[in-house]
């Protein structure tokens, strides 16, 4: 019979339970033991809800991030972390965002704030981890007891369960040496530590462990490929059975790798590598249980129940018990239960599954497989007829878009003159200094800001009364920054709930969720909007505010826009037509806000690409076609401007070398980037391509509570301006400082705007 099992569950609770006990901790508004207490009623929920799988995943519950438990399960701390004392998990909280909680911050100053730890981008996803960091003589020790923890919470309550952890060398390759040494030099150390932990767990009786290596669909080198039979030939005789996991991606040329793995079982995600299932099956040794990813873990529309089985019978036929299905990847990736949704347009709802839903699909899939189709036929049946309405609607395509789409010119991507031109007028015009201050656009979310638009959503506050709450938030900012002594300022955004639903909620073809998030990282949560159909833009969405901004001021205004390719890869995304097309359609939306913008008399205007390095495939193979569309849907959405109108993007948490000359062909007049956590290890890229345009590195974890002093931020710019010429350098924050309090972001920005006066004078 074949095995139904899942690989993950969202740990933030349907109604944001996580976030907000978190957040109480760090105020020092609650207890630790409450905080445990919350997590342990969590994952009792969250087993409760997987019931009816025949393995369901324990260890997939952290407080931060999978990866930081891993390091501190193997016992790789920072040294700034070691030796403090306290309880763990204030030094967990520590490496995750540079301090833990308010009142465990007052036993002196050695266990206050510390550099946190980099993060970055889990693979292609918009979810952030905590880098792991490596030295030549870094060592391992096991720290299981989290883990156990959770075992034994999950047998108490009946749970099938099986432990999922990180593998060893997806674990090596996502880390960072900070001393350059070879990575790979570590797994004999690593080793041993692993081995111990699947020894420990085997005592405890544990039957299957599933070991994450989603680095095997990324391209491996030799080394990399040798250090997986090393591994494994060490891990295999440990008393477990190993269900290595691989997701987002194609295995490829590591098929036969994977296939002869000495161990149990391989998953694979058969959303993104269907074509390579069937010869993976031909390499696959006869006694091997092969898992498949048949429901798309990463995204909210229906599973195609019918072709999946019509797909599936055949293979379940021929391997009998040795076929399991789950997800393609953890449901980390999607909101948790679409039945809370109670003002989701209808029509778009009956076209969705979240996280409870798809497993629903997922026990009827096993039920058709062990009972047959007749066994499941009302589920079939009504799957079908969602399916079939989403594919006749006639709100899913609009002839009209289509047409402007086949207009589009490659002109259109272009700037009129090249950026030396175009830098000499923008410099007339707006009369900058050298080392110009500017933030990346949102300001603080206060308590305020919240409650007048949840009143304003509830409908017991009017339009002109939230017009008018809202306006005397920019004010605030605006009269804030000026104080500051900023060059550039922006509007704060207080109007805005996000980044990407604040436009995507005022263009057609976008649908919303109350209650859709899904974890970006540690507390900090994301409410993806849903792209159903063709994108248009019926009206103005900014101008009015950044207009109303700049009539506050004598000082250049930004105009603040979400990028084309940062709002497709930030939303959950249509499946019925190629991701370029859908970028393409928001470029043309955006463009028109652009040249509105513009002509309201806007001569700064952001247009934010955060996730543009996100959104490459996991094969370098594969990136050329990717940042070909993504760079001219950007290009299209920015160059319809004069010479003298200044564009701005803004990426963050990425790692350019690979695609500098990309970005360089973006043509932005300015690039912000993130580079606070890496100490300007991110422009490196600089040293061997001459960007030709203005950089603006991030100088102020906003990710972090800590206050960054002058002398840092002048230690920062001055690294910077050994691989750019300071004439071309910015100073500004590595991120929006939506998520900060005002207490900590005037302090800081005071720092970052006398840095960079420092700076001007030792020019």
């Amino acid at each position: 019979m074949t095995t139904i099992h899942n690989l993950g569950f969202p740990r933030i609770g349907a109604k944001r339970e996580l976030k907000f006990a978190l957040e109480s901790y760090w105020k020092g508004e609650s207890s630790r033991d409450e905080l445990k207490a919350l997590g342990a009623r969590l994952r009792q929920r969250h087993w409760e809800n997987q019931a009816g799988l025949d393995l369901v995943p324990v260890g997939d519950f952290s407080f931060y991030d999978q990866v930081l438990d891993t390091s501190f399960m193997l016992g790789n701390l920072p040294e700034r972390v070691q030796g403090f004392h306290g309880d763990p998990l204030d030094n967990y909280f520590r490496v995750a965002r540079g301090r833990s909680a308010k009142g465990t911050e007052d036993h002196g100053t050695c266990c206050g704030g510390v550099a946190a730890g980099e993060m970055t981008k889990w693979f292609d996803t918009n979810y952030h981890y905590i880098v792991p960091e490596f030295t030549a003589e870094t060592r391992f020790t096991l720290d299981a007891s989290h883990l156990l923890e959770q075992l034994a919470e999950a047998r108490a309550q009946g749970v099938k369960a099986k432990p999922v952890i990180i593998g060893p060398v997806t674990y090596l390759a996502i880390g960072k040496a900070k001393d350059n040494a070879n990575k790979l030099d570590l797994l004999a150390h690593l080793l041993p530590v692993y081995a111990e932990l699947l020894e420990t767990l085997s005592r405890e009786g544990v039957e299957w462990v599933q070991i994450d290596e989603p680095v095997l669909v990324t391209e491996l080198d030799a080394d990399w490929q040798q250090a997986f039979n090393t591994a494994y030939q060490h891990l295999k005789n440990t008393g477990v059975k190993l269900l290595v996991a691989t997701y987002f991606g194609q295995l490829q040329e590591s098929a036969s790798l994977a296939a002869n793995l000495p161990v149990a079982g391989l998953h694979v995600d058969a959303i993104n590598d269907r074509e390579g299932v069937p010869s993976l099956i031909n390499l696959l040794p006869n006694d091997k249980v092969l898992s498949l990813g048949v429901i798309n873990g990463r995204n909210i529309w229906k599973t195609d129940l019918t072709a999946v089985l019509d797909w599936v019978e055949p293979i379940a036929r021929s391997l009998g018990d040795r076929l399991w299905i789950a997800p393609s990847c953890s449901l980390l990736h999607v909101p948790v239960d679409l039945e809370t949704e109670q003002k989701l347009d209808g029509e778009v709802k009956s076209w969705l599954a979240f996280a409870l839903q798809k497993l629903d699909e997922l026990r009827v899939l096993g039920k058709a497989l062990r009972d047959g189709r007749d066994a499941v036929k009302a589920e079939l049946e009504s799957n079908l007829a969602a399916l079939t309405a989403r594919r006749n609607s006639p709100r899913v395509n609009n002839p009209a878009v289509k047409a402007a789409v086949a207009r589009v010119t490659a002109e259109m991507g272009k700037r009129k003159s090249v950026y030396a031109t175009r830098a000499a007028k923008q410099s007339a015009l707006l009369k900058l200094p050298v080392y110009p201050t500017t933030t990346i656009g949102s300001f603080p979310q206060t308590a305020e800001i919240r409650h007048a638009r949840s009143e304003f959503r509830a409908g017991r506050l009017n339009e002109a009364g939230y017009q008018v709450a809202m306006r005397a938030e920019i004010e605030r900012s605006v009269r804030e920054q000026e104080k500051l002594g900023l060059d550039v300022l922006v509007h704060g955004e207080a109007e805005r709930n996000d980044m990407v639903e604040y436009f995507g909620e005022q263009l057609d073809g976008y649908a919303f969720s109350q209650f859709g998030w899904v974890q970006s990282y540690g507390s900090r949560c994301v409410k993806p909007p849903i792209l159903f159909g063709d994108i248009s833009r019926p009206g103005a969405m900014t101008v009015e505010w950044i207009t109303y901004a700049q009539s506050l001021t004598q000082k250049p205004m930004k105009g603040m826009l979400t990028g084309p390719v940062t709002i497709l890869n930030w939303s959950f995304v249509r499946d019925d037509q190629p991701r370029s097309a859908s970028c393409l359609q928001l470029a043309l939306a955006i463009r028109e806000e652009v040249l509105d913008l513009e002509k309201a008399g806007v001569h700064v205007i952001q247009i934010d690409e955060a996730a543009l390095r996100e959104g490459l495939p996991l094969r370098k193979a594969q990136w050329q076609s990717y940042l070909d569309w993504a760079i001219e849907s950007f290009r299209i959405t920015a160059n319809g401007v004069s010479d003298e109108t200044q564009i701005h993007t803004h990426m963050c948490y990425s790692e350019f070398n690979d695609i500098i000359s990309s970005i360089a062909d973006m043509d932005a007049d300015v690039i912000t980037i993130e580079t606070s956590r890496s100490d300007m290890e991110l422009l490196d890229a600089f040293e061997n391509f001459q960007y030709p345009n203005e950089i603006g590195p991030g100088v102020y974890d906003i990710h972090s509570p800590n206050i960054p002093t002058e002398r840092h931020i002048v230690d920062l710019m001055k690294k910077a301006a050994e691989r750019v010429p300071a004439e071309r350098l910015w100073v500004n924050p590595d991120c929006g400082l939506k998520t900060r309090q005002w207490a900590e972001v005037i302090p800081a920005l005071s720092n970052m705007v006398a840095a960079a006066k420092t700076l001007r004078a030792e020019a």
